[in-house]
């Protein structure tokens, strides 16, 4: 409960925000696709042979942040018609 200029404001059950949602889901897509490429390049590793060490080594790891920086800020917002227009 929240109390702002003398009113009492009770918020009910809140959902869970679409872009959390969708990043959590990105995450786990990303990962999941990096692991299925780190899994078939395990067996023939000429695959990225021809990237430099240091992109190899860079670009697995931003791959899962990037998908879900991406996911998050194309998600549409959730909107909470229980709060008051100031706070929406």
């Amino acid at each position: 409960m929240k109390i702002m200029h003398g009113e009492h404001i009770t918020y009910g059950k809140v959902p869970v925000e679409r872009k959390v949602t969708a990043s959590a889901v990105g995450s786990y897509l990303g990962l999941l696709a990096i692991l299925v490429v780190l899994q078939a390049v395990s067996d023939d590793l000429d695959l990225i042979s021809f990237l430099p060490d240091v992109i190899e080594t860079l670009a697995i790891p931003l791959l899962p942040g990037l998908i879900t920086y991406v996911s998050g800020y194309v998600a549409k917002h959730t909107a909470r018609p229980d709060l008051p227009l100031d706070q929406r």
